[in-house]
């Protein structure tokens, strides 16, 4: 018995006529024979769960940069709560999860070490700029296997790119990412800018927790749920736009107090300087890049290119403990 034949028209039976169908997928670049147990979705989520990648998303900063602490979130972490989000909504509008989930965990894989402070240095210095989507498209697509990529579906690939705000995706299972990374990302800052002591709970204005309530779970629950009722039959994922607007306001609370915090942008020229000269220094010495990135160089990538790759790949400790090998003097015995 073909599993996966059973699963795409199980599909057409149970999903919304507006969700995307594993059976109808644009395919992928290059062809490949069909798996027997598993949907083409499906296989995209576990390729991109046993990507080199995404095991690095757990020492990367999602805000708080080398917190000293065990509970702040991570990139990792926050990947998590976006897939969380992201099926909750899913099955409740009746949308292909598998999809959604291939899409919320592989979002973020191309997120640089330090958080928003490192894509923004990146974003200064490599030739055509840096945005943390494309270069989460990028590693989908050249990165991983050393070059090969991972051969993702299209719908999946247009999810990772197009997760952003301001993009629009082609699936309803990407607009569902696409909200549920801001509803994920705007609640687990406040528990972890709480937890250093940057916010207190009485410093969220009123008219927001009027709406939203006091504790994370219900400020999620609020948000989830308005996006299930307000899209609930139609061809698009919206939130109500009352609820929009107080998002808007507590995004911008957030933005003032949380990710400007003057102790933030302390931490935050050190990763500028180490980054920098990190990049300088990759840039004139190719050879000490590890061997797939060298032949992304040979295959006609450009050395600035690769440079910003490499970086954009590390964890934040290996990219501390990289600038300290060629920056820092270390002790040694004569004897």
């Amino acid at each position: 018995m073909n599993l996966r034949i059973a699963q795409e028209e199980a599909e057409f039976k149970n999903l919304s006529p507006y969700a995307c169908k594993s059976a109808e997928t644009k395919g992928r670049v290059f062809e490949e024979e069909k798996c027997t147990i598993r949907t083409e979705f499906q296989r995209d989520r576990d390729r991109i769960i046993h990507s080199k990648a995404f095991r690095r998303l757990k020492h990367k900063t999602q805000v708080f940069i080398s917190p000293e602490g065990d509970h702040y979130r991570t990139r990792l972490t926050h990947t998590l709560e976006v897939s969380q989000i992201a099926r909750t909504i899913a099955r409740a509008l009746s949308l292909n999860e598998d999809l959604t989930e291939a899409i919320a965990l592989g979002h973020d894989l191309g997120h640089t070490p330090f958080g928003h402070s490192g894509e923004s240095v990146l974003d200064e210095i490599t030739p055509g700029g840096f945005e943390h989507n494309k270069q989460s498209l990028r590693v989908v697509e050249r990165l991983e296997k050393d070059g090969a990529g991972l051969n993702l579906t299209w719908e999946v690939r247009d999810g990772i790119l197009n997760h952003r705000s301001a993009n629009r995706p082609a699936t309803m299972e990407g607009m569902v990412v696409r909200l549920s990374d801001k509803i994920a990302y705007i609640n687990h800052d406040i528990d972890d800018a709480i937890r250093a002591g940057v916010l207190s709970k009485r410093d969220i204005p009123r008219d927001i927790v009027e709406v939203l309530g006091e504790s994370s779970s219900k400020r999620l629950n609020a948000m989830i749920t308005d996006v299930i009722e307000n899209s609930m039959g139609k061809d698009k994922v919206i939130m109500s736009s009352e609820m929009s607007e107080i998002v808007g306001k507590l995004r911008q609370f957030m933005f003032k107090n949380v990710y400007l915090d003057l102790r933030a942008k302390r931490e935050g020229i050190k990763v500028d300087h180490m980054l920098k000269s990190l990049y300088k220094y990759y840039c004139e010495h190719p050879e000490k890049m590890e061997s797939e990135f060298q032949k992304l160089i040979e295959e006609g990538d450009s050395v600035e290119v690769v440079a910003s790759d490499y970086i954009a790949c590390m964890t934040d400790r290996y990219a501390i403990k990289m600038y300290t090998d060629f920056f820092m003097p270390s002790s040694w015995n004569i004897y």
